[in-house]
C-alpha cells in the first residue's frame, strides 16, 4: 500500500501537458452544445404550450422526465462502455445522435412525437459525461481533478445561458419574418430546434480527432482494455432495459426472479398511485420504468461485478454524496427551466429580453460558480478529506434565498438579479460532488460511477424537480407557488450531505482494501 501511495504522489506532482488543456477545451464545447440542445425548450416553452395545447406539468415532463429517465437508463450501459471501449469514439457517436434528434424535434407536431424526440436526445447525451469524466480523470492528476471537472461542467451553465439567448432571438425573428407561409410550415420554436441541432453534426468530426489517453495513467494504475469491450455493455443493457431485466434476474435463479418481480410490483404500485393522484400517466409511467430499471440493475450488479457494486451501491458515502447533490440538481434544474416562462408569463417580458437577461447573466453566474466552487473544493480537499462536501452544502443552502426571491418578486430587476445569484451559488456544488465520486472508485469503474452519479442528477433532480414545479403550478394555478415548492430540497439535501461528510474520509482511505475484499484482482495495478 505504501508503494501504491508513493506512486499516486509522484503522479500528482506531474505537470499537466498542454494537450490535456486543449482536449478539455473541446470537451467544454461539447458540453455547451449538450446543454443548448437540452435546455432550449425552456425559452420555447410558452410557444410549444400554446401551439400543442399543453399544460405546465406536460411541459415539465418534456424538459425533465422524457429526457432525464432515458438519459439515466442508457447512461448505465454507456457508462460501462466508456469503461471498456474507446471513449472518444463513443462521444463522437453520441454527439451525432443527440444533435440529429434535436433537429428532428423541430418537425414534431404533437406531444407524443416531441416526447419521442426528447427521449432520443437523452439517449445520445448519455454518452457524453461518462466518457468525459473518465477522460478528464486520465488527463489530469488527482490534485487538479475537481478544477478540471468544474471547467468541463462550466459548459452546462454556458450552454444553458446560450440556449436562452439564441432560442429567444430565433423564435422572435422567425415569427416576425414569417407571420404566415413559413418554409416547410415551421413555427418559430420548430425552427429553433433545427438551427441549434445541425451544428453538432459538424462538431462530431472535430471530436473524432481527439487522442485517447491510457486509462488510469494519471494515478499510476494503468488498466489494460478488455479483450471484448462490448460484452460488458450488452450485459448492462440487458440488465437495465425492461423487460430484458428479467433475463438478468434469472441468472440468480428463482430467488432472483422473485426479488425482481417483488420490486417491480412495489415500484409499479407506487407509480400507479401517483399517476391517479396527479392525472399524469406519462410522467409516473416513465418514472416507474426508470426506478424499476435501476432497481433491477443494482440487484444484479453484485453478481456481475462485486467490487464495483461494493464501491458504489455498498458505500453509504457514495450514495449520500450523489443523493445530496441530487437535491441541488432538483432545485437548480427546475429554477433554471421555469425562469424564462415565469419572466414571459408573469412579468410580461418579451422572449428575447428574457433570454438575454436570464441567459447571459445565468451563463456567467454558472461559469463563475462552478469554476470558483471547483477551486474552493480542491483547496479544502488538501486540508480536509471531506472538504469538498462543504462546498456542495454551501451551494445548496446559499442558492435557496435567491430562488425564493425569483418566484415572489414582481420586479424584473430583482428577478434577474436573483436568477443570477441562484445560478452562481447553485453551480458551485458540482465540481466538488463530481470529484468526490471519482475519488471513491477505481479507475476502471469511473464511467460506471459517473453514470450512477447522473442517476441522482436526472432521476431525482431533472425528472422530478421541473415536473413537480409544473404540477404544483397546474394544480394551484400559480407558477410562483410551483417555484417555491422546490425549497423542500434544502433540508433533505443538508441531512444527506452531513452523512456524506462524516463517512467520505474513511471510505476513501479504505478504497483499495474494500475492493480487494470484494474480489478485485490485484492485477489492476494496486
Amino acid at each position: 500500500m505504501s508503494d501504491h501511495n508513493e506512486a499516486l504522489g509522484e503522479q500528482a506532482d506531474q505537470s499537466v501537458p498542454a494537450y490535456s488543456w486543449y482536449a478539455l477545451g473541446v470537451l467544454v464545447v461539447i458540453y455547451v452544445l449538450n446543454f443548448v440542445d437540452r435546455n432550449i425548450i425552456s425559452i420555447l416553452a410558452e410557444y410549444i404550450k400554446a401551439d400543442l395545447g399543453l399544460r405546465d406539468d406536460q411541459i415539465g415532463f418534456l424538459y425533465g422526465t422524457a429526457f432525464g429517465v432515458f438519459y439515466a437508463l442508457f447512461g448505465i450501459p454507456l457508462g460501462k462502455l466508456a469503461d471498456s471501449w474507446h471513449r472518444v469514439r463513443l462521444m463522437t457517436v453520441g454527439l451525432a445522435v443527440w444533435s440529429a434528434f434535436t433537429a428532428l424535434s423541430g418537425f414534431a407536431k404533437n406531444f407524443t412525437t416531441l416526447s419521442v424526440a426528447r427521449i432520443g436526445v437523452g439517449v445520445g447525451e448519455a454518452t457524453a459525461s461518462p466518457s468525459a469524466y473518465s477522460l478528464i480523470s486520465d488527463w489530469f492528476p488527482k490534485k487538479m481533478r475537481a478544477t478540471a471537472l468544474a471547467i468541463y461542467s462550466s459548459g452546462l451553465y454556458i450552454g444553458g445561458g446560450v440556449s436562452l439567448l439564441i432560442g429567444g432571438a430565433i423564435v422572435e425573428r422567425w415569427n416576425a419574418a414569417y407571420p404566415s407561409g413559413a418554409p416547410l410550415g415551421l413555427a418559430g420554436w420548430q425552427a429553433a430546434f433545427i438551427i441549434v441541432g445541425l451544428p453538432g453534426l459538424l462538431l462530431a468530426c472535430l471530436v473524432f480527432t481527439l487522442r485517447e489517453p491510457l486509462r488510469g495513467e494519471s494515478e499510476g494504475i494503468v488498466t489494460p482494455p478488455p479483450k471484448d469491450p462490448f460484452r460488458g455493455f450488452l450485459r448492462e443493457l440487458v440488465a437495465v432495459i425492461p423487460p430484458f431485466t428479467l433475463i438478468g434476474a434469472a441468472q440468480a435463479g428463482p430467488r432472483g426472479i422473485a426479488i425482481n418481480l417483488a420490486g417491480a410490483a412495489v415500484i409499479g404500485g407506487i407509480a400507479y398511485a401517483m399517476a391517479i393522484a396527479t392525472d399524469n400517466y406519462q410522467q409516473w409511467g416513465a418514472i416507474g420504468i426508470g426506478y424499476y430499471a435501476i432497481y433491477s440493475w443494482a440487484s444484479t450488479l453484485k453478481g456481475r461485478d462485486a467490487p464495483t457494486f461494493k464501491l458504489i451501491w455498498g458505500t453509504p458515502a457514495f450514495l449520500t454524496t450523489i443523493l445530496g447533490y441530487g437535491m441541488v440538481a432538483f432545485m437548480s434544474y427546475a429554477a433554471s427551466f421555469w425562469a424564462a416562462p415565469y419572466a414571459i408569463r408573469i412579468l410580461e417580458e418579451a422572449p428575447s429580453t428574457a433570454g438575454w437577461w436570464i441567459g447571459g447573466p445565468g451563463a456567467m453566474g454558472g461559469f463563475l460558480g462552478v469554476i470558483l466552487g471547483g477551486r474552493a473544493a480542491d483547496w479544502l480537499r488538501e486540508r480536509n478529506p471531506a472538504g469538498r462536501l462543504l462546498v456542495v452544502a454551501f451551494g445548496l443552502a446559499a442558492a435557496a434565498p435567491f430562488l425564493f426571491l425569483m418566484f415572489t418578486t414582481e420586479s424584473t430587476t430583482v428577478f434577474y438579479f436573483a436568477a443570477f445569484m441562484q445560478s452562481l451559488f447553485g453551480s458551485s456544488a458540482l465540481g466538488g460532488a463530481a470529484a468526490t465520486t471519482q475519488d471513491l472508485v477505481l479507475p476502471r469503474m469511473r464511467g460506471t460511477a459517473t453514470a450512477t452519479f447522473f442517476l441522482a442528477t436526472t432521476l431525482v433532480g431533472l425528472a422530478l424537480g421541473p415536473y413537480m414545479a409544473g404540477q404544483v403550478s397546474t394544480v394551484t394555478g400559480s407558477l410562483s407557488t410551483g417555484g417555491l415548492s422546490l425549497l423542500i430540497a434544502v433540508p433533505i439535501g443538508l441531512v444527506l450531505l452531513f452523512v456524506a461528510y462524516r463517512t467520505v474520509p474513511a471510505a476513501e482511505r479504505t478504497l483499495v482494501d474494500r475492493a480487494l475484499a470484494a474480489g478485485e484482482s490485484p492485477a489492476t495495478g494496486m
